[in-house]
């Protein structure tokens, strides 16, 4: 018998402890955009709160099934859920950060901003209309430029990804001939080109082989230094991608009137706002089982919203404006409910 109350007090313990550390641990999967934004989120959330937060890397598709499936505390895509299908997967979703795409080159003598572009030759080049760097349609809007009698090799992605929807959304925008062959979504049946695993199969491709075209999200252009078009908006202006033009794209956004918040931030009006701009979103379930993990989530998310800002844009990316992650907590506050019961209030 006294054997039997120390096995039981010794699972109890276990038990105890395992429950302990589970309180003390936020699971999340999907997007690889926001990875390493998370990381250091997490990272210095932890040596404030002791809560650690665990995100699988896996893309936002992996991301959407894991949160619908209850496997994890939080999902994230990159590519917005319409109201709709939020609703059917009893989920709540709001954004989180914002980066852009960008068509970056290689391609002798042209440097970085050097080469302009408008959407419907992006498009043309995507669908091989265009196969040529001298093509008239691309030196008429570049006079002065030295481009050569190449050959345009298309690089794209050849895996399922956020980058994907948001990129082919664009072209989708500005080509009716692209939205009809190949539409948009994570992944298309490209018309032309080669394809690479990953912003870092791009990345690659574009880097090494020479008279290349190819997208990946900014911080990827930035840190393997790749040479990036501008491209006229919708406002008719060239712009450059930058923190700021991506912050445009995000301010001239109508996040109150958009259902569920999944605002598509390509091909914005405002006059210095980045075409191909897009945000990183959140998914929790709008009737949690376990409440007080429910609240964590969301604790860790507004501490995020309140202290993150400067770490977002260290690692290249533009933090969600202050005006929107303040519509965000009303909504959660509204939304998200445990046995009936709001999850969210300060």
């Amino acid at each position: 018998m006294r054997r039997l109350m120390i096995l039981v007090s010794a699972f109890m313990l276990c038990f105890a402890s395992a429950k302990a550390a589970s309180a003390e641990l936020l699971n999340g999967a999907g997007a690889t955009f926001p990875a390493p934004l998370y990381s250091k989120w997490s990272y210095e959330y932890a040596k404030q709160t002791k809560m650690k937060l665990n995100y699988q890397s896996i893309g936002s598709g992996g991301g959407i099934k894991q949160i619908m499936a209850g496997t994890v505390d939080f999902g994230a895509s990159d590519a917005p859920l319409g109201a709709k299908e939020l609703k059917e997967a009893d989920l709540v979703q709001f954004p989180m950060a914002i980066g852009g795409v960008v068509p970056v080159v290689n391609v002798k003598g042209i440097t970085a901003g050097q080469l302009k572009l408008t959407g419907e030759v992006l498009a043309d080049i995507y669908l091989g209309k265009i196969a040529k760097w001298n093509d008239k349609r691309i030196t008429d809007l570049n006079p002065g430029v030295s481009l050569p009698d190449e050959k345009i090799t298309v690089v794209h992605r050849s895996d399922g990804s956020g980058t994907t929807w948001i990129f082919s959304n664009y072209l989708a925008k500005v080509s009716p001939e692209w939205e009809k062959k190949a539409g948009f979504g994570t992944a298309v049946n490209w018309p032309a080109g080669v394809g690479g695993k990953g912003n870092e199969g791009v990345a690659t491709y574009v880097k090494r082989i020479k008279n290349t075209i190819g997208y990946v999200e900014f911080a990827y252009a930035v840190q393997n230094k790749l040479n990036h078009a501008k491209l006229k908006n919708k406002a008719g202006n060239f712009v450059d991608p930058s923190m700021d033009s991506f912050m445009a794209a995000a301010e001239g956004a109508d996040w109150k009137g958009t259902p569920g918040f999944g605002v598509i931030l390509t091909s914005q009006a405002a006059k210095g706002a980045w075409p191909i701009a897009g945000a990183t979103f959140i998914l929790v379930k709008e009737n949690p089982k376990e409440c007080a993990k429910a609240k964590e989530v969301l604790k860790f998310f507004d501490w995020a919203y309140t202290n993150g800002a400067a770490m977002a844009r260290a690692l290249d990316y533009v933090p969600v404006p202050k005006n929107v992650s303040d519509l965000m907590e009303q909504a959660w506050a509204k939304e998200i409910k445990c046995d009936s019961k709001p999850v969210w209030g300060k």
